[in-house]
C-alpha cells in the first residue's frame, strides 16, 4: 500500500511538471501549481505530497476552495490547482 501511495505521489509530480508549461489555460491560476488527478488519488494525499509543514486538513480545504470543490471526490484526469506556494 505504501508503495502504490509513493508510485501515486511521483506520478503527481512528474505529472505536473510535464504539463506545467500549459498552466495558464485557467484564468487567474496561470501562477498557481498544479496536479493531475490519478485512479485512487485522494484531497488529503495531493495535500500531504504538496507540503510537510502545514496542517494537512486547512491544505485539502483551501485546494477545494481554489477549484470550487463542493466534496472530497476527485475525477482522475482533473487538474487541481494548488495554493501559491505549495508544489507538488
Amino acid at each position: 500500500m505504501a508503495v502504490l501511495a509513493l508510485l501515486t505521489l511521483g506520478g503527481l509530480w512528474i505529472g505536473g511538471r510535464i504539463d506545467a508549461a500549459s498552466a495558464g489555460e485557467r484564468s487567474g491560476h496561470e501562477s498557481l501549481p498544479w496536479v493531475v488527478v490519478h485512479e485512487g488519488d485522494t484531497l488529503r494525499e495531493i495535500a500531504d505530497a504538496a507540503t510537510r509543514e502545514v496542517d494537512p486538513g486547512r491544505v485539502v480545504r483551501r485546494i477545494m476552495d481554489l477549484n470550487g470543490l463542493s466534496g472530497s471526490e476527485l475525477q482522475p484526469g482533473t487538474r487541481l490547482y494548488l495554493p501559491d506556494g505549495l508544489a507538488p
